[in-house]
């Protein structure tokens, strides 16, 4: 049933542009994201339902909701794992270990704007954009202490850094990932992003870097050591990465399922430093030895995963799923990619993006599933992932760091910045379009 010019659509698109306007306006109001797309969720699917209700298909709109529900599970289960992780390294001091390091190193503004960005680039990919951006963020605060300048710059860099990085690789975005467990791109063939995300991020940078003031940074941060059992638990998420790789190009299960295994590896190791830290603590006490072996409790970890951001990507994607039940995804399908051709359409799919944040704008890509080439997914996995950077509002980084350097990194200070970051994330495309071979399909004979 097309039900796009019927009441039940017109109002489910009112209750998501009115949910969603909530979300983007989370840091005024102080309303969690989660709420207002969930109840949306709930209305949409209810709206449906009851349109349906007398009607022969009276079935059709829970067997679209089980499938959108799987769906979610396999993304909450791979992120839940991922994020236990990122929170058991945290409270390992890991990134306060490496804050530490960076700080007391007497790096002027411009080598330390340098750093961070190439950070954020390297680290992203790994524990993803967003935490990437939050731990660099509270690095550049600690070393621009006093000159909030450097601070909004370096902001403005590493979250086109983080969100460059995060492109190619399937641990570095939301859309990647949920492209990646979609089977639509295997997880080797991410890399090919890694010069154009490289260009993305280099450009805007060698701009902004310009603005930098040569001064030497502060020096007198403490070190902070690691806890017991770091280092071990930095391995322990590798391995978990490569069973989840393993699992999915190999045995041809889900990711998810590598992940949750991992996840148990590190449940383990919790158990033993629970068993183990009373002693450990009394030996080093005797022989005079400083440490924090302070133990270790990985459900507490799992207490501290961010469960706004998990519930609202529930709700995105029963929104989303609910406007593609009623017809609107393949009408706008048919013109976006029917029309204007897939090239374009994936661009304009990363200008989108820094509009109303990637996630819902990649749900509704994969929804339509439209037919196109390895090229192509790659070409719209890289706009949705580097397009949210043309405006802090466009990423969870940009948002997240509007946050935590309050008053020093701004939406105008990011917008002033925006054609440098505009003058990159072109450059990226056609480094992609021209390394696939596809930039004479876009520009004949160019």
């Amino acid at each position: 049933m097309d039900l796009t010019t019927h009441w039940v659509g017109i109002t489910a698109i009112v209750l998501f542009v009115g949910a969603y306007s909530l979300v983007i306006s989370e840091e005024f109001t102080h309303l969690r994201k989660s709420k207002p797309v969930i109840l949306a969720a709930g209305l949409i699917w209810s709206l449906i339902a009851y349109r349906y209700s007398s009607t022969d298909l009276a079935h059709e709109p829970a067997a679209a909701v089980h499938e959108y529900l799987a769906e979610f599970a396999q993304l909450f289960l791979f992120l839940l794992a991922a994020m236990t992780y990122v929170n058991a390294m945290s409270e390992r001091h890991v990134f306060l270990a490496l804050r530490g390091w960076l700080v007391r190193r007497s790096f002027s503004y411009r080598t330390m704007f340098w750093i961070t960005g190439f950070l954020s680039f390297c680290l992203s990919p790994v524990i993803d954009n967003l935490t990437t951006a939050l731990v660099m963020c509270a690095v550049v605060m600690a070393i621009g202490e006093g000159n909030p300048r450097f601070v909004g710059l370096a902001c403005v860099n590493i979250v086109v850094a983080a969100n460059a990085g995060g492109a190619f690789s399937p641990f570095g975005d939301i859309t990647t990932l949920m492209v990646w467990q979609r089977g639509l791109v295997e997880f080797e063939t991410f890399f090919r992003l890694l010069l154009p995300g490289l260009v993305n991020f280099l450009v805007p940078a060698a701009i902004m870097s310009l603005a930098v003031p040569q001064l030497l940074s502060r020096s007198d941060a403490e070190a902070i050591p690691m806890k017991r059992g770091a280092k071990r638990i930095m391995s322990l998420f590798v391995c978990t990465v490569l069973i989840a790789v393993s699992f999915h190009n190999f045995l041809d299960l889900p990711p998810f399922l590598g992940m949750m295994t991992g996840l148990s590896l590190l449940k383990f190791f919790g158990y033993y430093l629970r068993r183990t830290h009373a002693v450990i603590a009394a030996e080093r006490q005797n022989h005079g030895q400083i440490g924090d072996v302070a133990p270790f409790d990985s459900f507490r970890e799992v207490a501290r995963v961010e469960w706004d951001t998990l519930l609202f990507f529930f709700g995105v994607i029963m929104c989303v799923g609910g406007l593609g039940f009623i017809g609107y995804l393949d009408h706008l399908s048919e013109y976006i990619y029917g029309q204007l051709g897939p090239t374009t359409a994936n661009v304009l799919v990363g200008l989108m993006s820094a509009i109303v944040d990637n996630i819902p704008v990649m749900v509704a890509v994969l929804e339509m599933n439209p037919a196109m080439n390895i090229q192509q997914w790659l070409l719209v996995t890289l706009t949705a992932g580097v397009g949210g950077s043309l405006f802090s509002i466009g990423s969870a980084a940009g948002v997240a760091l509007m946050g935590q350097a309050r008053g020093q990194y701004t939406f105008f200070g990011h917008l002033r910045w925006t054609p440098a970051i505009a003058l990159g994330y072109v450059l990226s495309i056609w480094l992609h379009l021209f390394i696939s071979g596809d930039l004479t399909t876009v520009f004949p004979g160019g």
